[in-house]
């Protein structure tokens, strides 16, 4: 099966005019010349997104540890432009957390829709003062044993935990994580610019939706959010227009260059779903109003669908058509070195990509070359 769009981002370029040959579910080549037959696509066709940081979709909760509701959050993400995820946990009890990374690890290779590259752990090695939607009560310190049987119980899925830089024998924690292939992410967080930056140094490479729920930039104090500017990790970035003003976006995009930025959307269970009531984790959440609020009225996490963030960052003129794309799908890819297998349009990968249309706006999902959703 051979497409042909009207532009092609790639991983260096927009190419215009090419030929995507699609092979048993993989791209086999990439060709300027017209073949016999080709199917036209009219459009821009993508990489498919990648969401590093997602709890859940169409009313599931990965946390809920339910049979079959990963394979439900699956196949909803591909109306949002997502082809890979990383099932994202919360803070929560340790026997919570294995029998959520225990299921994901049991259905991760029988979904119909967007592909599991891995779990994050949104926690539980926070610190109190920047819970945001997070328990405290199951709050410690970084614990390498747990992550151990984590990793074991997910059957090695687990590639990515964040973790708050203050609290105790993080060096420690963060090199033997890393050891073990997994990414360590820094949030929820009331650490010193001197703690990250330290973190950032003994391997951490992420910081968790990067201005909120962090000590922020003070001219005397440039506390998680002067770190993260001013340090190579990758930022993830949430782009809904409620979690961080655009101006503040920019600023960051600016000053990293958008080759460290991973927009991400931090989607609860509400996503996909229409206003009312919803649980994160122990706690009530409203959603209304294109947000999800805990009852003292802090954001609960996000309601927000991965294209929607590329959309945005365009329409918000903070970011080109390239650029935007890029940090939806191959910078978040490569902030959990998984960019070998997704995030990019080459021969040899997955053919799994999205066709929008100028105004950025997806018709179609394609799933191994096949299309998967349409408008």
């Amino acid at each position: 099966m051979i497409y042909k769009a009207d532009y092609v981002i790639l991983e260096e370029k927009i190419e215009k005019d090419l030929f995507v040959e699609v092979e048993n579910g993989k791209i086999k080549s990439l060709s300027k010349n017209e073949p016999e037959k080709f199917i036209n696509l009219e459009g821009i066709l993508a990489s498919g997104l990648v969401d590093t940081h997602i709890h859940g979709y169409k009313n599931e909760d990965i946390m809920n540890a339910k049979k079959g509701s990963l394979n439900i959050i699956s196949k909803g993400l591909l109306e949002c432009g997502v082809t890979s995820f990383l099932p994202t946990t919360l803070t929560d009890s340790t026997e919570k957390l294995n029998q959520a990374v225990k299921i994901v690890g049991q259905e991760y290779e029988n979904l119909e829709g967007a592909k599991v590259r891995g779990i994050f752990l949104e926690g539980p090695f926070f610190t109190e003062k920047y819970k945001g939607a997070q328990n405290e009560k199951y709050m410690s310190d970084p614990d390498i044993e747990k992550l151990k049987k984590w990793k074991e119980l997910s059957r090695g899925l687990v590639n990515k935990i964040a973790i708050a830089p203050e609290r105790k024998n993080t060096e420690e924690f963060i090199k033997k994580a890393n050891a073990m292939g997994v990414y360590v992410a820094l949030g929820h967080s009331d650490a010193s610019y001197d703690q990250a930056i330290k973190a950032v140094d003994d391997g951490a490479n992420i910081f968790v939706h990067t201005f909120n729920a962090m000590s922020g930039l003070h001219h005397r104090n440039p506390g998680m959010v002067g770190a993260a500017m001013n340090s190579d990790a990758i930022s993830e970035l949430i782009c809904d227009g409620h979690h961080v003003n655009p101006a503040a976006c920019e600023i960051l995009i600016n000053k990293k260059g958008y080759q460290k930025i991973a927009l991400i959307t931090d989607c609860m269970m509400a996503g996909g779903m229409p206003d009312g009531a919803y649980k994160l984790g122990d706690f009530p959440v409203e959603v209304k109003d294109g947000t999800a609020r805990l009852e003292s009225g802090n954001l609960a996490g996000s309601i927000l669908k991965l294209k929607e963030a590329v959309k945005n960052v365009v329409d918000w003129d903070i970011a080109d058509i390239f650029e935007a794309v890029q940090m939806a799908s191959l910078i978040p890819a490569k902030s959990v070195g998984i960019d070998n297998i997704c995030g990019k349009i080459k021969v040899g990968y997955d053919a799994d990509f999205i066709l929008l249309d100028y105004d950025l706006n997806l018709l179609k999902t394609f799933l191994n070359g096949q299309e998967k959703y349409s408008v």
